[in-house]
This record gives structure tokens, sequence and C-alpha cells, in this order.
């Protein structure tokens, strides 16, 4: 990594299964019941894919292309804000690995190859650890954390 990029990485653990936690990401129904937006693609190597706003605008949030899919374990794809999608400096990587422990699973995500102190850089930072216990909420509970619309309190 050099000093003008920067990662991120989130790991939780989810009682549920690999199939269930891969459909809670690539399924845009789904995804919009914890996210708030669904991620639409058919999850191919080289195929687009989009993050669409889930308020029925259908406004692309973010874009990119699948890099590596292999359900349910793997799944690598470039990120971007669509304004952006020119400028090969502004693309950044996300990788979601699946492992089964016991009986959970482990939930790895890495974003990396992000422009350090970029607005995607702090925008994730405070987004992925709120898709992810909305995530666990949602497989654990049947109920998400409407965490992606609330704003963080003021110390």
């Amino acid at each position: 990594m050099s000093d003008t990029t920067t990662e991120f990485l989130y790991t939780t653990y989810i009682r549920s299964t690999p199939q269930k936690v891969w459909d809670a990401i690539t399924n845009p129904e789904f995804a919009r019941q914890y996210w708030g937006h669904g991620n639409v693609s058919d999850w191919k190597p080289g195929s687009k894919w989009d993050m669409v706003r889930g308020d029925g605008s259908n406004i692309v949030q973010t874009t990119g292309t699948v890099l590596e899919s292999h359900p349910p374990r793997r799944l690598v794809i470039s990120w971007v804000d669509p304004a952006k999608v020119a400028d090969v400096s502004e693309y950044s990587r996300v990788t979601f690995e699946l492992e089964v422990i016991g009986d959970v699973v482990r939930l790895d995500v890495f974003h990396n190859e992000l422009k350090a102190g970029s607005d995607m850089a702090r925008g994730i930072s405070n987004g992925w650890p709120r898709v992810l216990s909305g995530l666990k909420s949602f497989l654990e509970t049947g109920n998400g954390l409407n965490l992606m619309c609330a704003k963080p309190k003021a110390a």
C-alpha cells in the first residue's frame, strides 16, 4: 500500500449460512431491507454492477465491475462513484470473503485501493460498519437497524 492509498478491513460473525449471507449481498431486494440500496448485477466476472438507491429514484449510488465471483465464498468488485467513472485513479476494490466457523459465518469485507483522504475513503469508513451491522441484525433477527439514514450524534 502506498502513502496515497488507504484500506479498511471489516470483520463480522453472523449466525447464518454462507448462501444466505451471499444472497443478502447480491440480491437487490434482500439488500434493500438492511442497506437501503439494491446491488444489481448478474455477478459474473466482467459484468457491471450498480448500487441502486432503494427509495424508488433508481439513482445509481456506486458502480463498478465484478472482478471475481465464487458463490457463496468470495466476491471481488471494483467500486467507484458514477460521476468519476472515467478517472481510473478514483476506483477502489471491495473483497467479500465468507468462511464457515462452527455455526456462524465469518464475513470479511476488505476495501482497498482507496485514495487516502478522499470523500470515498471517509464515506466508507462510516458506511461499512453500518451496512455490516444491519446485515448481521437482519440475518439473525429478521429486522434491520435502520442505520443507513440515521446521522451519528455529535459528542
